[in-house]
């Protein structure tokens, strides 16, 4: 699918609501929409077509087949142009959920001259139409696909415009400075006339230029949270990982066996804890083996702490030197929690930090289900997700990332040039290659036809 595809002479239908529900919704758009809904629908009592009828309201009535057969009773909701979803003229009929009704109904509106909507369609005739920018466009995926509180906040604040607002913002500053710049190349001939303050620039150019890095950097938590923050479980073997993975996951995921090396490969899982989500490994145990698999499980359990956000090392004994130092230095790119299993049978912690002063030590016993809440909270901690509140802005989209970082660039040369003293046409372009670059993030500069079909194509049909 490429923009160049859509045409908003099309009106579009498809299932706007999952299969399997006790109702299934079906949307048109387009400027078809209404008289296409009226030749399949009939409202009850004979009352006025849905032409006739004024806009967001709902009309009840019967779709009938071509033979007049009805196939369905169903609610007819009117949306008119531009107060819809699409910003076209909208219709929703709202059927019951069978498979087979719906397709019937599909099969009407298809008949009578709809087109089958393409995955993302809706959506990207509202960014089209301008009933939202690219940046929120690209949210309702987010929030479609939010499996957790984090996510949700994330994806809504974006849909309500925080981003938007922030780049508008920024903007409107850019705008600024480059309108006094380009007032002064005007006059260039006048060389005492200085409309705009080198003192004053530098100082909105660095202000901005701390503003968007901050955005940028949020990139790191907004990826973390959209999904979910790495955890490898490692230690020997008959340590109790696959029984903690087990009792976190709530279910059993891992064979647990008291056989040494049952786990030979990596046994993945996501949780929830407070919120945020968190991705579970449960790797093998390391321990010397001439095993040739058992090896390989035990190489991928280094790749996994490597990769890790956060590592659990679970000990149930007083770890070697040796072992320290391995396990430290392998998991030196992330947090490491030392988790003290089989306190039930010995409670090694108090030692524990004694030995590791400098790491956090949790004291369970995974067979016993005891000091789980200890340890989710020593995640959360770990983690650092700051909490989300309602106008919070953090970055998820590599896109908008590198937007960012591409405009970062530009406002950094901006400085350096106010410092060293830079013509001002020069300085002028990089503030104008600065705005081009969060202009893309919302749409209002977009560079290539294939920027908008990467965004829309991922979207599920219905949106």
């Amino acid at each position: 699918m490429t923009p160049t595809s859509i045409s908003p002479a099309d009106t579009i239908c498809a299932l706007a609501t999952a299969p399997g529900g006790a109702i299934g919704i079906i949307r048109i758009s387009g400027p078809g929409a209404i008289t296409i809904a009226d030749s399949i629908f009939t409202p009850k009592g004979g009352t006025a077509t849905l032409a006739a009828r004024k806009a967001n309201t709902v009309t009840f009535g019967t779709v009938a087949d071509t033979d007049g057969t009805v196939i369905d009773e169903a609610l007819a909701s009117i949306f008119r142009s531009p107060h819809s979803y699409t910003g076209e003229d909208c219709v929703e009929l709202s059927c019951h959920g069978s498979g087979y009704i719906l397709s019937r109904v599909l099969q009407r509106l298809t008949d009578s001259g709809c087109r089958q909507a393409r995955p993302g369609e809706y959506t990207q005739r509202a960014f089209l139409n301008g009933k939202m920018d690219l940046s929120q466009a690209e949210a309702v995926a987010d929030l479609i696909a939010a499996t957790n509180r984090a996510t949700h906040h994330m994806a809504i604040g974006q849909l309500r415009g925080n981003f938007s607002g922030e780049l508008s913002d920024l903007r409107g500053q850019l705008l600024r400075l480059t309108s006094l710049l380009e007032l002064e190349l005007d006059f260039s001939d006048h060389e005492e006339l200085e409309f705009a303050d080198r003192t004053e620039l530098l100082e909105i150019s660095q202000a901005i230029e701390r503003r968007i890095a901050t955005l940028a950097q949020s990139f790191k938590t907004g990826q973390a949270v959209k999904q979910g923050i790495p955890v490898a479980i490692i230690g020997k073997t008959n340590v109790g990982k696959s029984t903690l993975l087990n009792l976190l996951a709530g279910e059993e995921k891992a064979i647990v066996s008291d056989i040494h090396g049952t786990t030979r490969d990596v046994i993945e899982d996501t949780i929830d804890i407070g919120g945020v989500a968190f991705r579970l490994t449960d790797t093998a145990g390391i321990r010397h083996t001439g095993d040739r698999i058992e090896l390989l499980g035990i190489e991928r359990t280094y790749r996994k702490m490597a990769e890790a956000a956060i590592t659990l090392w679970m000990v149930d004994a007083l770890p070697s030197q040796d072992e320290t130092a391995d396990i430290t230095s392998h998991s030196s790119n992330g947090s490491l929690i030392v988790v003290n299993n089989k306190t039930d049978l010995a409670d090694l912690t108090p030692t524990l930090r004694q030995l590791l002063p400098q790491t956090p030590v949790v004291a369970i016993s995974a067979r016993q289900a005891k000091g789980i809440e200890q340890l989710k909270s020593a995640l959360l901690t770990a983690a650092n997700i700051p909490p989300f509140r309602e106008n919070d802005v953090v970055v998820t989209s590599a896109r908008h990332y590198q937007a960012l970082l591409l405009g970062q660039e530009s406002i950094a040369r901006v400085i350096s040039g106010l410092h060293d003293g830079t013509p001002s046409d020069l300085i002028s372009e990089d503030l104008r290659l600065c705005l081009h670059h969060l202009a893309e993030i919302t749409g209002g500069e977009i560079s290539s036809k294939e920027t908008l079909e990467n965004i829309f194509k991922n979207f599920c049909v219905g949106k």
